[in-house]
Order: C-alpha cells, then sequence, then structure tokens
C-alpha cells in the first residue's frame, strides 16, 4: 500500500489530491483548493496539506511520498517533482481512460497534449505567452463586463449572434471588448465570440499535433467554462475532426491527481530496488 498526495502550483491556484494505491486500486481520499490571490503559495501548500490529511484522518508520518507540480519546484516538504505535462497527462487519463490527448487551459496559457493509453506524453504544443487564450484572460472580460467567472458560460451559450475577436494578442483582444461594449453588443454575444476565437486557437494546436480523432480531455479551472467546451466541440465538428471533447467535475484537480499517481509509481519503484525500507 502507498499513500500519496500530489500538489499542483498553478499561477492561480494550487490544488491538492490525497491518493492510496493498493494491488492496483487507486483511491482518492481527500481534496484541496484555493485561490492564491495575494497570499503566500507556501503557506498555502503547507494548509492544504494538512487539510488533506485532516479530512483523510492521516498523519504525516502515513504519507509515502509528497509529488509536487506546477510551480511546485521550491516547495521543501516535497519528496519529488514533475512536469506539468507529465502530471495533466497522467491526470486526464484518471478522470477519462478513453482520452488520447488533454487540452489544460491554465491561469497564463493553454496547451494540447496528445498521449497514449498508459498516459505517457508523445507531443505537446503551447500557445504563445501574449495569446488571448487563457484564465486570467478570461477571468479579466469578466471583470470588465460586470460578470461572474461562473456566470460566463451559461451567458455564452445563450448567445444569438456571435461577435467575432480577431485579435491572438490579449491586449488587444481587450480592446475589442471595450469597443463592442460601447456599441453596445450583448455580452453574451461578446462571450461566446471570445470562446470561439479561443477555441480556434486550441483546436490549432490539436491538429500541429496531430490529434484529429479520438477523446480529447480539458483539464484545467477552464474545463468547466461549458461555453467555451462547446464552442471547442462546435469547431471540431465544423473542421469534421474525428474528435469529442470532454470534461469533469474534477478536471481542474488533474495536475494534483497525476503528481499523486506518478508519486506512487515512483515510491513502488524505488522500494522496489531497495532504495528504500519495506
Amino acid at each position: 500500500m502507498t499513500t500519496t498526495i500530489g500538489i499542483d502550483v498553478g499561477s492561480g491556484v494550487i490544488k491538492t489530491a490525497l491518493f492510496r494505491v493498493e494491488g492496483g486500486e487507486t483511491t482518492w481520499l481527500s481534496r484541496w483548493d484555493a485561490r492564491i490571490r495575494q497570499r503566500d503559495p507556501y503557506k498555502l501548500v503547507d494548509d492544504s496539506v494538512e487539510d488533506v490529511l485532516r479530512q483523510a484522518g492521516l498523519a504525516r508520518g502515513d504519507i509515502d511520498y509528497i509529488a509536487t507540480t506546477g510551480e511546485g519546484e521550491s516547495v521543501k516538504s516535497a519528496t519529488g517533482h514533475f512536469y506539468s505535462m507529465t502530471t495533466h497527462a497522467r491526470g486526464a487519463l484518471y478522470l477519462n481512460p478513453e482520452a488520447r490527448a488533454v487540452l489544460d487551459i491554465g491561469a497564463l496559457n493553454g496547451r494540447a497534449i496528445s498521449i497514449d493509453g498508459r498516459g505517457k506524453v508523445l507531443n505537446y504544443r503551447m500557445t504563445s505567452q501574449c495569446a488571448s487564450g487563457s484564465g486570467q484572460f478570461l477571468e479579466n472580460i469578466a471583470r470588465y463586463l460586470g460578470i461572474a467567472q461562473d456566470e460566463i458560460g451559461e451567458l455564452s451559450m445563450k448567445s444569438t449572434k456571435p461577435e467575432p475577436v480577431s485579435s491572438i494578442c490579449a491586449v488587444l483582444a481587450e480592446t475589442d471588448v471595450i469597443n463592442m461594449v460601447s456599441r453596445s453588443i450583448p455580452p453574451s454575444d461578446i462571450l461566446r465570440g471570445i470562446h470561439e476565437s479561443m477555441a480556434g486557437r486550441l483546436i490549432k494546436l490539436l491538429k500541429s499535433i496531430d490529434v484529429m480523432r479520438g477523446t480529447v480531455m480539458m483539464t484545467g479551472g477552464l474545463a468547466l467554462d461549458i461555453g467555451l467546451v462547446q464552442a471547442i466541440q462546435d469547431g471540431m465538428d465544423k473542421q469534421q475532426m474525428g474528435t469529442r471533447v470532454a470534461t469533469s467535475a474534477d478536471s481542474l484537480y488533474a495536475g494534483a491527481i497525476g503528481a499523486a499517481l506518478w508519486g506512487a509509481f515512483r515510491f513502488e519503484k524505488l522500494r522496489a530496488s531497495g532504495q528504500l525500507a519495506a
């Protein structure tokens, strides 16, 4: 039996998951997430570990491996660190065993990852840093429109005449939105236009790594944006791709899940090689 904690330190949110792996069976024991805002991320990491332990009724001594991912390389309590593409790939496969590609949309960028049936990364491509295809960009637009972030998806779905957003630069795209508001374009049409613009760039990433069929699993916070999910599927259908976009209520935790599961795998390998006490 191996008990591990995975911690995904993102640009905007910290996600933590506690897992137990025994005889090939994987059990998700507890989870935690919080927006960083202006707080100390390392203090939040410590808080997250204490909270998942409390939820599971465990102590620090019960944990075999603490794995970090994302921007968590400097977490002092960690046993090891894994690249985020690797952890999102493994987490996506855990959430959806049919997944053969991942669309991970974080606060600062988006990326497409092709994977095999074991969660191994085969290829990937990322958006540029200035691209208007990130969670932070969409959050800024919502703030300007005066709506809550969790309202974005439903409003977008109500659009009847999407307003195109042509710029790939986040700053210029935000300027476009200001002009749309001045022309009294409804928020639903603005948001749908933004979703379609983001979807177009994400689909282009998928095609650039030859993902043209199968299930594409969305991870990251925007995986719960139903307007964006629908825009991506619509775009795939329009381009006659044989792909289906999928999401999960737990997509936010994909990186933390993958870190915990890869941590368990590494711990078992070390123990089997005699480098750890049984």
